[in-house]
């Protein structure tokens, strides 16, 4: 399931200068962060540091891998990308213009599929009202084997002793 964009009132880049600006200790915005912005919302995909490395290079984009590093920690801390820890890897996601979503991991092929729920978020709303607690946000990451892995493994003739 691929999930659509939700209407937002700034471009990423506008929402990330915007960021910057208004730190205790104001950022200018440099050209390397301005392609990678635009490079990252110009597609919704997962992906990890080391892709997004391999794709910049292969479009002859010039990034550092320094300013790639430090602009995923802050894209993360502006509210545009989420952060994913998968084992060893970290993963990034679209946070800002995608609606609020959980993820389904396969422990086989390593896909990653979103999904969306109501009665979840009313659930986690209901256990933090419960607790007291004012969430800002969560990471559900649901690990086991997709439907196609599923169906391959059972397609596998078994051997009989």
């Amino acid at each position: 399931m691929s999930l659509p964009a939700v209407a937002v009132s700034q471009t990423p880049e506008n929402k990330f200068r915007e960021y910057l600006a208004s730190r205790e200790t104001p950022q200018r915005f440099t050209e390397q962060q301005r392609v990678l912005v635009e490079h990252i919302f110009a597609k919704h995909s997962h992906f990890d540091t080391k892709q997004l490395i391999e794709e910049l290079e292969k479009a002859k984009k010039r990034v550092s891998r320094a300013t790639v590093y430090r602009t995923l920690s802050t894209l993360v801390d502006a509210g545009l990308l989420r952060q994913i820890e998968l084992g060893a890897r970290t993963i990034f996601d679209h946070d800002y213009g995608y609606p609020a979503h959980d993820h389904l991991v396969c422990e086989v092929c390593k896909s990653m599929e979103e999904f969306q729920s109501e009665e979840l978020e009313s659930l986690l709303g209901k256990v933090a009202a419960q607790n007291q607690f004012r969430p800002t946000g969560h990471t559900l990451v649901i690990r086991g084997v997709c439907a196609k892995c599923n169906a391959a493994r059972a397609a596998k003739p078994r051997l009989v002793m």
